[in-house]
């Protein structure tokens, strides 16, 4: 399905039925990422799975800031009219819910956010050297974001009131230092860490993360 919203067009899918679920993919790509975990939660949830623009199939840009994400999925509950919604956020898509959520405090039910980050300074150095170096080669807008945003600080983060659930892996690019530090500042929130798992294997192409979700929310 496709929606067109602060001029651009946004691709997403939806699945089941029951209390909404909005997911959001991390920087590079797609909803698709979730599909594992989506055949067990169309089972419990009416899921919304977006792909961000400049991502998959929705409108191409010239530039990319996380700010614009959150204002394209913002405008996007609010033109399907999405009522107390669970938001689930990878990467990219935990920073835009960490946004959206301190914004608007009533905008969620709940949030959950796998791997987000404040700053670039929660990545570990090696992975800012790569990005760098892969900035100087590619000139890529989406490596550009993600090595000068966000800015979210930690008075933002206190703004935010719904239950929040915070996860990592033990061998995440994201620092456990940062983690804990989103953590604390979060009012009613709680931190999990995957053990034995890396930024990305609990939820690309796989239903850990669809477990999680359904144990956190039913």
């Amino acid at each position: 399905m496709l929606i067109k919203v602060n001029e651009v067009t946004l691709f997403y899918q939806k699945y089941g039925s029951g209390n909404p679920l909005i997911m959001l993919h991390g920087n590079g790509e797609t909803h698709e990422i979730f599909n594992r975990s989506i055949s067990l939660l169309q089972e419990y949830f009416t899921v919304y799975a977006i792909d961000f623009r400049d991502h998959g199939n929705s409108s191409k840009v010239s530039e990319l800031h996380y700010e614009d994400h959150a204002k394209d999925i913002y405008e996007f509950i609010n033109q399907l009219n999405i009522k107390n919604s669970i938001y689930y956020g990878f990467s990219d898509g935990g920073i835009v819910g960490l946004m959206l959520a301190s914004e608007y405090p009533n905008l969620f039910s709940k949030l959950i956010v796998s791997g987000p980050n404040i700053n670039p300074k929660g990545l570990r150095i090696c992975s800012r050297l790569m990005m760098k170096l892969i900035y100087i080669i590619k000139k890529s807008q989406k490596v550009k974001m993600m090595l000068q945003e966000p800015n979210i600080s930690l008075p933002d983060l206190s703004k935010i009131k719904v239950p929040t659930y915070i996860t990592g892996g033990s061998f995440d690019v994201i620092t456990k230092k940062h983690l804990c530090l989103i953590h604390e500042n979060v009012k009613n929130s709680i931190l999990k860490i995957f053990k034995y798992h890396t930024h990305t294997n609990y939820i690309v192409d796989s239903d850990i993360i669809g477990k999680y979700i359904i144990e956190v929310c039913k």
